[in-house]
């Protein structure tokens, strides 16, 4: 496993920042390790929605976790607000970093991860297949 720090500004979009970045990377698998800062934005699709919720406030990252392809990725973020409820959910598009995010990414290069429709779930499902050596 090849292991890459990360960090991410403010403003910055979370998900679309890892998405974008694992598409320039040469491995075709990848995961998160290790993720804290905060977001000033979380959208979150929790279980059974269809539609994403966005939650506002100070919002402190406690986990975030989920794997990484060159055409998507499926992540999971747990936040706490300034009260200290937590809350979690899918993480979508529009999570937005409030001071930084610091993570820690795995990338795999025997794997390749990719991701297809399963008629049976209605979503685009992780492929995963042994990455051919160079």
């Amino acid at each position: 496993m090849k292991v890459v720090p990360l960090r991410l500004q403010p403003g910055t979009d979370l998900r679309r920042a890892l998405e974008a970045w694992m598409a320039e990377q040469q491995e075709q698998a990848g995961c998160v390790i290790s993720a804290v800062g905060s977001l000033s934005v979380a959208q979150l699709r929790f279980a059974g929605a269809v539609e994403a919720t966005a939650i506002h406030g100070e919002l402190e990252i406690l986990s975030l976790s989920g794997t990484l392809s060159p055409d998507g990725a499926h992540l999971h973020l747990a936040v706490a607000d300034s009260r200290g409820a937590v809350i979690g959910g899918h993480l979508c598009a529009g999570s937005l970093v409030r001071t930084t995010a610091e993570l820690v990414i795995g990338l795999l290069p025997e794997w390749r991860f990719r991701r297809e429709l399963d008629p049976a779930t209605g979503y685009a499902e992780l492929q995963i297949s042994p990455q051919a050596p160079d």
